[in-house]
């Protein structure tokens, strides 16, 4: 580590001195001038709950798929939800939200709804159309 003039040490603590000033003693104080046992303690206990509650979720029921193993958590979530108007699978949250909006996906959305939103709440689907001209 280089040496530290005397300009230089002067110049920290004028900058340590408005720091002091404007957001109090605390903004300058180290990490290590309050970390008590008691804080210590404290902090050992919450990582071995941490690491506990890791262990446990690695150790859940697996399931033999054949090849490979599932866990019983993943196999009991409800299926994946397809747009209604491509029938393609809502994958991100974007598409989330458009479906929830206007059940179909962004894209269906960018497609056949934006700018024509009053036809598409009284009932227009693209797949209609399809229907009805074949």
């Amino acid at each position: 580590m280089l040496p530290l003039d005397k300009e230089k040490l002067n110049k920290i603590a004028q900058l340590e001195k408005a720091v002091k000033n404007r957001w109090g003693n605390d903004a300058i104080q180290t990490p290590q001038s309050t970390w008590t046992d008691e804080k210590e303690q404290d902090y050992k206990k919450q990582t071995q709950q941490l690491a506990e509650k890791l262990q446990n979720n690695h150790s859940e029921e697996k399931i033999d798929q054949g090849d490979f193993f599932i866990t019983k958590r993943l196999l009991s979530k409800e299926s994946k939800t397809y747009c209604k108007a491509c029938d393609s699978q809502i994958r991100t949250l974007k598409d989330e939200v458009y479906d929830k909006k206007w059940d179909c996906c962004y894209r269906c959305f960018i497609d056949y709804v934006e700018g024509r939103e009053e036809r598409w709440k009284k009932g227009w689907r693209p797949n209609a159309d399809k229907e009805n001209t074949t």
